[in-house]
Parts: C-alpha cells; structure tokens; sequence
C-alpha cells in the first residue's frame, strides 16, 4: 500500500567511473537539490550510485537523481519497481536516462546501451548536440507539475534526444522544437534514425511523468552544469564558446519551479 513507503528523500548524484565527474557539476547540482529538499522540510540520504539504493529506499517517500553513467542494475531496478508499485516517487534528471555506453568501430563517439532501467524510467538517451539556447514548450500548465511555469520558456542546455519507450504510458509535460541547427553526427551513424522525433518530424519531448503501480516516475531533461576543473581535461574546441562555469536551466526559475513541483507533489501524495 502507498502508505508503507518512508517520508523521506534519497538523491543520487554522481559520475562513472566512481570519482569521475563525467562531464558534470554533481556537487552543484546535489546542492542545489538538498536546498530544496531542505526548503520543503524533506530529510535527505545522499549516494553517487545505485550500489545500495535498496538500503535507502524503504525509507524514502522520493528518489532523485541526477547521474551521468551509472544505472541500477537487473537487482537495483527490480527493488526500485517493487518501491514504485508500493507508492514511491522517482525523479529522473537528465543523464538518467543515459547509462552505459559502448564502443563502435570507426566512431569517436559511444553509443548508449538500450537495458533494464531505461524501461522502468520509460526513456533512452541517444545523443546531444552542443549546447545552445531554446525554447521549452510546456504541454499543460495547469498539471501540477508544471504550475506556475507557464506556457513556454527558455533555457540555454544541452539538446537532448531521447526515444520514450512507452509512448502510450507517457503524460508528455515538456517538448521542444530545436530547429535545424540542431544536428548531431550520430543520427545515422551510431543510430540508424532519429527516433527521439515525435510523429510530427520536429518536436522532441523533454519532459514526462508515468503511472508505476502505486508510484510514479518523472523525468526532465533539461538540467546540464559543469565548471572549469570538469572540463580542463578535454581538447580544445575552437567552435564552444559555452562559459567555463555553466548552470545552465539551474539559473532560470521556470527550471526550478518544475523542481520544486515535482518535490511537493511527492510529499503531497505520499
């Protein structure tokens, strides 16, 4: 029953290999979500992966996380579906919906790894072009996961493509429209189509919420940040003038607000 789940919050937040920043600001963004854990009077218990989620869960009304390369595995995902069903929370940020990635002849780049967690959290991350400005359309603003958001904003992030993998089961939330500027290499190459394209040939969803048992998962996309020491390892690219410290969607309220839905809608539910 829903009532059996705990009342508090566990947030994952971390990189892969285990240390590695992967790309990403996790000590912001894990900041960033204690704060407003902290502001609605949530408890929190923090990992930077899925290792001991089941130790975790039973406590937990919500479960967030923002990772970039770990993924439960076939045991973890079995004991968050069991939370799920019993009347848990999941919010899913953006490199949630990545996981592991493989090498592909010929190719730079990797190519993510369809498995077990992307069916549970009903998306699978393709690939992204850089880092640009756009709009953020928001399907209902009146849902209470997107009140006080209004009809559209915008965000400078990285344009994610992502295939949902229960289109039926979906509650679309968030989509954008990136124009033809956003183009990534990997379409064709490493993904034989471009299946994060809605049935209109131009707008990709960002942003869902799903029934699971009890339970239910949300997902955003939006939400990259990194800063100097991150990026220091990587070549130079002439063509990214993205800012050393990037925030990104953290510094637009619209973002936040989403944020602080999804928290209270959790505590509110039970």
């Amino acid at each position: 029953m829903a009532g059996d789940i705990g009342s508090g919050a566990h947030v994952i937040a971390g990189g892969f290999p285990p240390g590695s920043a992967a790309g990403h600001d996790h000590d912001y963004a894990r900041l960033r979500l204690l704060t407003l854990l902290a502001e609605a009077g949530i408890s929190a218990s923090v990992a930077n992966d899925f290792a001991d989620v089941g130790k975790w869960l039973p406590s937990s009304r919500l479960l967030i996380t923002y990772v970039a390369g770990p993924y439960p595995d076939a045991t973890q995902c079995q004991a968050m579906r069991t939370w799920l069903e019993t009347g848990g929370h999941w919010l899913a940020l953006h490199g949630t919906s990545g996981g592991r990635a493989e090498r592909v002849e010929g190719m730079r780049q990797r190519r993510t790894v369809k498995m077990e967690h992307h069916a549970l959290l009903g998306s699978y991350f393709l690939t992204h072009p850089p880092i640009c400005r756009f709009r953020v359309d928001v399907r209902d603003p009146d849902d209470p996961l997107t009140r006080g958001v209004g009809t559209s904003f915008e965000v400078e992030d990285e344009p994610y493509f992502i295939e949902l993998q229960d289109p039926e089961a979906a509650r679309i939330l968030l989509t954008a429209e990136y124009g033809p500027g956003a183009i990534s290499p990997s379409i064709g190459t490493l993904y034989p189509s471009d299946t994060s394209l809605l049935p209109d040939g131009k707008t990709r969803v960002l942003g869902y919420t799903k029934k699971a048992g009890n339970g239910d998962v949300t997902y955003v996309a939006l939400g990259h940040c990194h800063n100097p020491a991150i990026r220091a390892g990587r070549p130079a690219d002439p063509a990214d003038r993205t800012p050393p410290v990037f925030h990104g969607a953290w510094e637009s309220g619209r973002f936040v607000a989403l944020l602080r839905n999804a928290i209270q809608s959790a505590n509110a539910r039970g």
